[in-house]
């Protein structure tokens, strides 16, 4: 049965369930693939229930449901109809949900709706990891730091084809899903791109049938909820779960020990035992992620954490410490606070690495434990890379390669040559950045005392690794092999291995002049000073200096800090490494990693990011699902987007373009309700909606939008009104994204952009021709209202620094036309959506370092539109904040924080042309709306379902499992 559509107009506020309305509970159970109500007789005398209103009157039928799901697999399933579904609702509104039983109001309905929901999740979750046990499939583990998920309601019943019958019974309770969904908090697991690519890869891995399991943290207060304030962007701690999470299901028999700190000692046959220190227990929380039209139902299990109850110590309580009574308790739960805590102090990078590793350490521990269970009694660890796949999202799982490698020597015993090279072929690796910054490097003095052991195994890899790389290369070229071990090696900055330094001194021939210079033993290390043929003393940290007199150095630098490189880590433990989109996977080649390409090219690969189109088409915009299904004539585009496509041939069709016009003007009064709601501020639907939502960082450029809307402002001020109309397209732009809390820069960008759109939207003589609103906390849910509603967006990052993107892969998906440079996933968009439908302006990525360089040079000569700018900012027409800083980063040529690094002032000229062309092209509207069909129809390349594909076939080498 098809999902039927439900009203995006509730009239029912909150009236109480129907007085003459009587059911029966009725679970969701399925015996020999047939669906069953499981009725439970209850009297109606019982208090409780005369509280609650919802009276359970027993039924001793059974009733049998006919309509069947449709899709793979599901031939002989059949799906409750909303008479069943509204008794399933009442029994967990009376017996399940965490609410006095006094009424039945919004918040209690939505519980009782989500764990109706759930039940048959369970159900579903419960078949397909039955017969995953069974025929002992090879599964995908994917590892991230981050699950975007938004809220789950309205994918979950749409998934489940059941949004038609879902609506209908609460219809009969007195509300209607939209209310439902509404009431319902984003899970606040994750903060940007990362996260939400992570929820699209668990969406289309269900939906494909694909054998995986998700693996996260449960972060109790997110990241931190934005509100936006005179002082601009202000945070406080999340509070998702403060009513409870209706979706998880706690497994209080599934915990794993995690271990800090402690001591590392060796037995007299040269095992090793990690003992001691501070010892947490990590709880899983299950949370189901279903497919669309399939029983296939994967797993996101989330860690948390916590201690024995003796860790309490209740003579400290009972004497008034009370402090120390619970301090080991609040030291593991704090580990599962806070996303991303600030790291500035040396307690945050400690909490961050304490993450990072109990993600790894249980993850990992599960993923053994599974397999060992399916192995039977004998376990052939060499199998264990035909069964499992561990995909890293980003450097921040690293440690999962140590840790194997710790649990398969120190707990299961197998030699370090076995358990590395198991480790190399079931691990892979994901880049997610070219940014130096990004590519996360940890003090080994940190690591050596919370990991000492993992310090252990990393330095055997390192020393392994430098050994395959004198190997590769030789020591006839010192010069070459000096610079390979400087961008190659896991360990920076740290002296090389004894059996280096011995290699070393048996294969360098030596020469007649030697100068000796005392160094530390503890302080040595490759530098990129030059040298030619040259000779090892007794130390490799001695200097060498041979016939002509150029120094060949093996030191440490004593200021520099003795780091690990996780991301050389990841590429060299892991059996693939891929980037995530075109042009970055060849950045990724060419530069981040070039030497590890050069050595290993066969690792390297590209794997285009891509969105589910359920929730980011098919849920999020159903008034636009329909139009696409009655042109295409057929649904089946949500499950092969390659079917969008025929929308090319109709994009003239006037009939479309009405249609398509009337429904982005309708999805436009949704935005413009909503931002009312949020702001305060009316805007109008009449004028275009040009939207820049995501993270706040410079590199993204939200810097150089709201530069561009100043000088539009200025232009408008400068002109009579009627000018103004002549010359200006009406906009509305719209702003999205939270600034990390430490980022003082990009809090800056945040005040800036609140700062001019409270000057621009007060103005009179302005009115609807221009309005500037920055979005609060924005998140999943509020990019499901904004982006079907946009009709500009805006991905501007400077060329060569967003890896892919994927909010552009949305806003193409829901036919916004875009503006935007040649960088990311930008690049395909255009390709795919053709030249003539994407705006394109600014510096392309080879240039980006040549134009670097002609600014350190004192060559770069602003536009002198530019400099308009910036003086009007500074005469304090926005207010009386001090910008000096903000607008001081973009000048001067060089220095931390200014010389205008991502380029702002170079594209500024090339940004405001661009935007003319866009005035231009919205005036035809009929061409605008081409414009836009055709960014729906070229967008199929970029659904999550075909990355999936991809990952499976070229990485993972699983394949689909469709259930009996």
């Amino acid at each position: 049965m098809s999902a039927l559509p439900f009203s995006t107009t509730c009239r029912h506020s909150n009236p109480p369930l129907h007085p003459h309305f009587k059911s029966s509970f009725t679970g969701f159970g399925q015996r020999n693939n047939i669906w069953q109500l499981c009725v439970i007789t209850k009297s109606s005398s019982s208090r409780a229930i005369r509280k609650l209103r919802v009276k359970n009157v027993a039924s001793d039928k059974k009733k049998e449901l006919k309509e069947p799901l449709t899709g793979q697999g599901t031939s002989n399933e059949f799906v409750p109809d909303s008479t069943a579904i509204a008794s399933s609702i009442k029994y967990h509104a009376e017996f399940t949900t965490s609410f006095s039983p006094e009424k039945f109001d919004p918040n209690k309905a939505f519980f009782a709706t989500a764990e109706s929901v759930r039940d048959s999740l369970i159900v579903n979750w419960n078949t397909t990891y039955e017969y995953y046990e069974r025929i002992n499939v090879k599964q995908a583990y994917y590892m991230s730091m981050e699950y975007l998920q938004g809220r789950a309601l309205l994918n979950a019943v749409g998934n489940l084809q059941l949004s038609g019958p879902y609506a209908e019974a609460l219809r009969k309770l007195g509300y209607c899903l939209e209310d439902m969904a509404n009431q319902e908090p984003d899970a606040a697991l994750g903060n940007g791109g990362l996260g939400r690519l992570a929820s699209c890869f668990l969406d289309s891995l269900a939906t494909l049938n694909y054998p995986a399991w998700g693996y996260g943290l449960r972060y109790k207060y997110g990241l931190f909820k934005q509100l936006i304030t005179n002082d601009g962007q202000e945070e406080v701690a999340e509070n998702w779960l403060e009513m409870g999470n209706p979706w998880e299901i706690q497994r209080n028999d599934v915990s794993y020990p995690v271990r800090f700190y402690g001591e590392v000692i060796s037995g007299p046959d040269g095992s090793k035992q990690w003992t001691g220190g501070e010892n947490i227990s990590a709880v899983a929380y299950d949370v189901p992620i279903p497919g669309y039209k399939t029983r296939t139902t994967v797993n996101l299990r989330l860690w948390s954490t916590k201690v024995s109850t003796e860790e309490f110590d209740l003579q400290a309580f009972n004497t008034g410490d009370h402090a120390k009574a619970y301090a080991a308790m609040k030291n593991a739960e704090k580990i599962c606070y806070v996303l991303y805590p600030g790291d500035e102090s040396i307690e945050g990078k400690t909490l961050r690495l304490k993450q990072q590793y109990t993600l790894c350490s249980a993850s990992l521990q599960d993923i053994i434990a599974r397999f060992e269970k399916r192995s039977g009694r004998t376990v052939n660890w060499e199998t264990l890379p035909d069964k499992v796949v561990v995909q890293m999202n980003d450097t921040h799982p690293t440690l999962c390669i140590p840790e194997l490698i710790r649990i398969l020597i120190d707990v299961k015993g197998l030699s370090w040559e076995k358990a590395w090279d198991i480790t190399k072929r079931t691990v892979a690796y994901t880049n997610h950045t070219v940014l130096p910054e990004a590519l996360e490097k940890w003090s080994l003095t940190l690591l050596q005392d919370l990991l000492p052991r993992h310090v252990e195994i990393i330095r055997k890899i390192d020393e392994e690794f430098i050994h395959e790389i004198i190997s590769e290369y030789g020591t006839g070229d010192l010069n070459l092999l000096q610079e390979k071990l400087r961008k190659m090696r896991i360990l920076e900055n740290i002296e090389l291995p004894d059996s280096v330094a011995e290699l070393l001194n048996n294969t360098i021939p030596a020469v007649d002049s030697v100068e000796e210079i005392d160094v530390d033993d503890n302080d040595i290390k490759a530098t990129n000073k030059k040298d030619e043929d040259g000779d090892d003393e007794d130390k490799a940290g001695e200097d060498l200096v041979v016939e002509n007199k150029i120094e060949m150095t093996f030191k440490v630098d004593r200021k520099l800090p003795m780091m690990v490189r996780m991301a050389n880590l990841c590429v060299v433990g892991g059996f693939s490494v891929n980037g995530v989109a075109e042009i970055h996977s060849e950045i990724v080649k060419e530069e981040v990693f070039n030497e590890f390409y050069e050595l290993w090219p066969e690792k390297f690969q590209n794997k285009t990011n891509g969105v589910t189109p359920r929730r980011w088409i098919r849920f999020c915009n159903p008034d636009l699902s329909k139009i696409i299904t009655k042109w295409i004539g057929t649904e089946d585009w949500v499950t092969d987007l390659e079917k969008l496509a025929i929308l090319r041939k109709f994009a003239d069709n006037e009939e479309l373009q009405l249609e398509w016009m009337e429904s982005k003007r309708r999805n436009k009064i949704k935005v413009a309700s909503f931002i009312k709601e949020k702001t305060g501020y009316v805007v109008s639907p009449d004028a275009m909606f040009d939207v820049q939502v995501k993270r706040i960082h410079e590199y993204k450029r939200q810097l150089l939008n709201i530069m561009g809307i100043v000088f539009r402002y200025k232009k408008m001020k400068e002109l009579s009104a009627e000018e103004r109309k002549q010359v200006f397209v009406p906009r509305v732009c719209i702003f999205g994204g939270k600034a990390f809390a430490t980022y003082v820069q990009a809090k800056r960008i945040v005040k800036f952009i609140t700062d001019v759109g409270a000057t621009v939207n007060h103005d009179p003589e302005i009115g609807d021709l221009l309005k500037v609103v920055f979005v609060p906390d924005y998140n999943v849910s509020v990019a499901e209202m904004l982006i079907p509603g946009s009709e500009l967006s805006q991905h501007i990052s400077t060329a060569g620094m967003e890896a892919s993107g994927t909010s552009n892969m949305k806003f193409a998906m829901n036919g916004c036309v875009q503006i935007g440079t040649l960088d990311g996933a930008n690049v395909e968009i255009r390709e795919e959506v053709g030249e003539d439908n994407f705006f394109l302006f600014g510096a392309r990525a080879q240039e980006i370092a040549g134009l670097r360089n002609e600014r350190a040079e004192g060559k770069f000569v602003p536009d002198p539109r530019f400099e308009e700018v910036k003086s009007y900012v500074r005469s304090g027409v926005f207010g009386s904040y001090n910008y000096d800083d903000l607008i001081g980063s973009l000048e001067g040529n060089e220095g931390y924080g200014r010389a205008d690094y991502f380029l702002v002032g170079k594209d500024f000229p090339s940004y405001l042309e661009c935007q003319e062309e866009v005035d231009k092209a919205y005036r035809d509207q009929k061409k605008w709306t081409r414009m836009s069909i055709l960014n729906t129809a070229g967008s199929y390349k970029f659904s999550s379902d075909r990355t999936i594909h991809e990952y499976a076939r070229d990485i993972w080498r699983i394949e689909p499992v469709v259930l009996p």
